[in-house]
């Protein structure tokens, strides 16, 4: 009788005060304590979101990275704008001066004015050299159709057997600083026969901004 109560599970000497309850409850979830799992999902929704946040960190770090850079670029591409602009009427003077000499004293047998007209010729030559060197460049455009992007329509006349649109006179050459507009070209255009509408008359705009 003695060893059958001492193998009595349900007698108190006989518990094992380190072995899990009778119902089988988990005792890692008592007094509402967080399980592992639960630490590890709140682990893994931390580096997500500290991760997403550094990818947008890097992406607005890149974007103001090639904003600076498109800004030097313009700095240096167009450092040059208003300068260029003010020396248009030069280019546009030394053109009239050539203009208005007459073919009769260009043929002329006088040595002095010759070598003047050389001089201002050479001149000239020089200037738009200039100009092509740092980017601009003169728009001399002829029956070419018209584009409201770089020429200004100043008259419209009817011309047979020229399309609507085309350009018939350069009145005044344009010039671009790369690919912005310093000045459009200001020409005339034909117009249909049947007096229908013809090209935009405003200027034409590659980057009005330059």
């Amino acid at each position: 009788m003695t060893d059958q109560n001492n193998n009595n599970p349900n007698d108190p000497a006989n518990i094992d005060p380190l072995a899990p309850t009778a119902t089988g409850e988990d005792t890692g979830a008592t007094n509402g304590e967080p399980t592992p799992v639960d630490e590890r999902a709140a682990l893994e929704d931390e580096i997500a979101r500290l991760k997403d946040h550094v990818l947008r960190a890097l992406a607005d770090a890149e974007n103001t990275r090639k904003r600076a850079a498109k800004e030097r670029e313009d700095a240096t591409k167009y450092a040059v704008t208003g300068f260029a602009r003010d020396l248009l009427s030069v280019a546009d003077n030394l053109r009239r001066a050539l203009e208005a000499i007459p073919d009769e004293a260009k043929n002329g047998n006088d040595e002095l004015f010759k070598n003047l007209l050389v001089g201002v010729e050479a001149t000239e030559r020089e200037m738009l050299r200039a100009f092509e060197k740092h980017g601009i460049k003169k728009i001399e455009p002829i029956n070419v159709p018209f584009d409201p992007h770089q020429h200004e329509v100043m008259f419209e006349a009817p011309m047979p057997g020229k399309p609507a649109g085309t350009i018939i006179q350069l009145i005044e050459a344009g010039y671009v600083l790369n690919d912005r507009l310093l000045r459009p070209a200001r020409v005339g255009v034909s117009r249909a026969a049947d007096g229908g509408e013809g090209p935009d008359s405003g200027p034409g705009h590659i980057d009005k901004t330059a």
